[in-house]
């Protein structure tokens, strides 16, 4: 995948950490250690973002239309 360089600012205690992280071996070097942590928010970010999304639906609503689906198919069956 193409990567591309960046300056970002970061507070030095956040950089201390990441610098930490990097001594004990858990990443090869700060961009891998900052890359992972932006990941990881994104997909937390897209989850929440699922959640918000459902709880606009109105669960009456969808009931509603579950309902009339299933009654739909149902008369689609032959009666034996």
């Amino acid at each position: 995948m193409p990567t591309a360089k960046i300056a970002i600012t970061l507070d030095d205690e956040i950089v201390k950490e990441i610098d930490r992280w990097v001594r004990e071996r858990r990443y090869p070097n700060r961009s891998k250690a900052i890359a992972e942590a932006v990941k990881e928010r994104m997909a937390r970010w897209r989850k929440t973002r699922l959640i918000e999304e459902a709880a606009k639906l109105d669960p009456k609503e969808e009931k509603a239309l579950a309902e009339e689906s299933l009654a739909a198919e149902n008369e689609a069956w032959p009666e034996y």
